[in-house]
C-alpha cells in the first residue's frame, strides 16, 4: 500500500487562495491516504467547503506555537499522524501528480530524508519554470546556492527526521523569512536532499506574500542566517551573494548608511554580485527599489 503523508498548510486571512490550494492536495493522483491540516495563525479557524473525497481528510488546527509561518509549520508537523509531512504555503498549488513523483522518489530512494521538485512561477501576468538543475543536492550546493527553483511548497518530508536529526522549523528566525533556506542546509548537514525536477508546484509571486516589501525584516533574517551558518564563511561567494542581498535590503528600508557598508562588503567578496552594486545605487538615489523589482520579476527573479 502506498504510505499515508500529510500535508500541512499555514494560513492567514487569506480563505480564497488557502481553499484553492486545499483543493490543489485533494485532486492529487496519489493514492496513497492523505490527511490535510490547515494551521489558522491568529485569524478564525474556518475550514473550506470542499469535497473530501474517500483516503482524504481534512482538519483545522490554531498555531499553537511561535506566531508566524514557522510555528504554524510545527504545530502542523507535531499534530501530523503520519510519516510522510508535506509543505504546502497557502498562496501556492500542487499540480495534480506532484505526490505521486515524489512518493515513488522515497520508495526508490528509503535513505532520503527530504524529496523536493522544481516549480512555476506565476506573477499574475506571465509564468516562468524554474528548475533545480539537479536531481541530488547537497550541503556544498546549497552554500553556493540557494537554489530558489527549490521551493518549500514542494517539500516532502520524513516526519522522524524532523523530529530527529533535522530538528523542526526555526522559529528564532526574525519574521520566519528564510526558514526554508535554513531547513534545507540542516537538511543536507545530514542527507541528501532528492529533486524530481519537474515543475510541479504552481508558486504565487504577485505581491500577496508575507515577506513582499518587509525589506528591514528580511535584513535581520539573512544577518541570522549567515551567523547560524559558517559554511558561509569559507566560501567568498556564496558570502557575497547574502552580504548583497542585505544590503539590498537595507537600501530598500531607506538605510543608505548601513547599505553602503554592506553592499562594499559583498563587493570585496564577490566583485561581480550585481545585487550590491544595485544596492549602493538606490542608497545615492540613482535607481528606485521599486524599477529594479518591476525588472526582474519580469524574468521570474527574485531579489
Amino acid at each position: 500500500m502506498p504510505a499515508p503523508v500529510t500535508v500541512v498548510v499555514p494560513t492567514h486571512d487569506r480563505p480564497e487562495l488557502m481553499a484553492r490550494a486545499v483543493a490543489s492536495v485533494l485532486a492529487q493522483t496519489y493514492e496513497g491516504e492523505l490527511e490535510v491540516i490547515v494551521v489558522f495563525d491568529a485569524c478564525d479557524p474556518v475550514l473550506p467547503a470542499l469535497e473530501v473525497g474517500p483516503g482524504r481528510s481534512l482538519r483545522g488546527l490554531p498555531n499553537s506555537r511561535t506566531r508566524g509561518l514557522a510555528g504554524g509549520r510545527n504545530t502542523g508537523i507535531l499534530a501530523a499522524q503520519h510519516e510522510f509531512v508535506a509543505f504546502l504555503d497557502d498562496d501556492d498549488e500542487w499540480l495534480p501528480t506532484k505526490l505521486e513523483r515524489q512518493m515513488a522518489e522515497f520508495a526508490e530512494h528509503p535513505e532520503a530524508a527530504l524529496v523536493g521538485t522544481a516549480m512555476v512561477v506565476d506573477d499574475g501576468v506571465r509564468t516562468h519554470e524554474r528548475r533545480v538543475g539537479s536531481t541530488l543536492v547537497g550541503h556544498a550546493d546549497l552554500i553556493a546556492d540557494r537554489l530558489p527553483g527549490l521551493h518549500s511548497s514542494s517539500f516532502v518530508f520524513r516526519r522522524s527526521a524532523l523530529l530527529d536529526t533535522i530538528g523542526l522549523v526555526d522559529e528564532d528566525l526574525p519574521a520566519s523569512y528564510g526558514e526554508d533556506y535554513d531547513l534545507l542546509l540542516r537538511t543536507a548537514s545530514s542527507s541528501q536532499i532528492r529533486v524530481v525536477d519537474e515543475p510541479l508546484v504552481s508558486v504565487r509571486w504577485a505581491g500577496q506574500s508575507y515577506f513582499f516589501g518587509r525589506w528591514a525584516l528580511y535584513a535581520q533574517a539573512l544577518q541570522y542566517l549567515l551567523a547560524k551558518h559558517p559554511g558561509f564563511a569559507g566560501n567568498r561567494a556564496a558570502l557575497g551573494r547574502i552580504e548583497a542581498q542585505i544590503a539590498f535590503a537595507l537600501a530598500a528600508v531607506g538605510d543608505a548608511k548601513e547599505a553602503r557598508r554592506w553592499g562594499w562588503r559583498a563587493l570585496r567578496h564577490a566583485p561581480r554580485q550585481i545585487k550590491a552594486a544595485l544596492a549602493i545605487a538606490i542608497s545615492f538615489r540613482l535607481i528606485s527599489t521599486e524599477r529594479v523589482l518591476r525588472i526582474v520579476r519580469r524574468f521570474g527573479k527574485g531579489i
